[in-house]
């Protein structure tokens, strides 16, 4: 029962009274490997976790819409940018994780559903615009307000203050990653 006992103390130290899976995965690890320090696996099992419940919430209600994750986060990224609403495929892959052909297939997408339209530069036709069409922007302007009353539903456990230190802290552990990365010379980190 050692690794009951870890478990209740990993969750007594988290500030839980109840021990969870990861807690007990961490107390296995350590009963079988007292030379590891499997702590690590404390967080981002928590991480990768939360991730994993809040694409299932989330999901239902893209589709409501019509959409997914990643169609939802092109449209969010147009309407975001302000009138009229239009970024290159180029622009929008700089300001997320996907490569300029990952941005184009979601593009291809959203014009087939009439989301947005492709759009030559008058002066330099190499440049293509991808604007929301009327459509694509009454779908954005519903899907943002029911994915921010769904995060605010997700978040209810949690302090006003909470909600910001815990923003904080995951943000100083994605730098911590993406600094970890490079000092290990894997790129910029930003597929980590």
């Amino acid at each position: 029962m050692r690794a009951d006992k870890a478990a209740t103390e990993a969750g007594d130290q988290a500030g839980r009274a109840d021990p969870d899976a990861v807690d007990e995965i961490v107390a296995q690890w350590r009963d079988q490997r007292p030379d590891l320090d499997p702590s690590p696996i404390a967080l981002f099992g928590r991480v990768h976790r939360v991730y994993l419940r809040y694409q299932a919430v989330i999901s239902r209600g893209f589709s409501e819409f019509g959409l997914n994750s990643a169609s939802f986060d092109v449209l969010a990224a147009l309407r975001r940018s302000g009138p009229p609403y239009r970024k290159t495929a180029t622009e929008l892959a700089t300001g997320s994780l996907l490569s300029s052909a990952g941005v184009t297939f979601r593009l291809d997408r959203l014009e087939q559903a009439g989301l947005i339209e492709r759009q030559r530069d008058a002066r330099d036709r190499r440049v293509v615009y991808s604007p929301l069409t009327e459509a694509g922007l009454a779908v954005i302007e519903q899907a943002i307000a029911k994915h921010l009353e769904y995060e605010h539903q997700l978040l209810t456990g949690l302090t006003p203050r909470e909600r910001e230190q815990l923003a904080g802290l995951l943000s100083k552990l994605e730098r911590s990653i993406v600094d970890a990365v490079r000092a290990a010379g894997d790129g910029d980190g930003s597929a980590a």
